[in-house]
């Protein structure tokens, strides 16, 4: 039986998304990736409010069975992890409204599933999601490429019952 995986890599400007499909044989196959984009010229709350919204109409387009989302993971600069954190706010709200469930990764444990190394570096990751969903060339933006990451990792980690 065949489900498909909705990969979400958090951010406030930009919101990677990635769409795979596993099929019953274990095979994985892109559905679709981007990002949902928001204006730095727009308030913080316009800004939520855009992403929630653009995050539930992919959600009814795809109809996936589950959701994965990266964790954040930096220290560096605290303003911006406060603002990504209620961007993750936003997007773990909207999953539960549409009743899916919902995997988190780490960076690391994203890394680890996609190339096998926790320290690959971000080209190796992506060289591998371009090869493990059998694309023409490496997905852009690099958080929909990420996003796509997290959408594998998620398909190697739930079990369908």
């Amino acid at each position: 039986m065949s489900y498909t995986i909705l990969g979400i890599d958090p951010g406030i400007a930009d919101t990677g998304y990635g769409v795979i499909q596993k099929n019953k044989d274990g095979d994985l196959e892109c559905l679709g990736y981007g990002t949902i984009k928001t204006s730095s010229k727009l308030d913080l709350p316009e800004r939520l409010v855009i992403l929630g919204r653009e995050l539930d109409k992919l959600i009814k387009k795809y109809k996936p069975e589950i959701v994965g989302v990266e964790q954040l993971f930096f220290c560096k600069n605290v303003k911006t992890a406060l603002t990504v954190g209620q961007a993750r706010g936003v997007i773990l709200y909207v999953i539960q409204q549409n009743n899916l469930p919902v995997l988190e990764f780490t960076p690391l444990q994203i890394k680890q599933a996609v190339s096998t190394y926790g320290q690959a570096s971000k080209l190796q990751v992506q060289k591998m999601v371009k090869l493990l969903l059998n694309l023409d060339k490496i997905p852009k933006p690099d958080d929909a490429a990420d996003a796509l990451a997290v959408a594998i990792c998620s398909a190697n980690s739930y079990r369908k019952s």
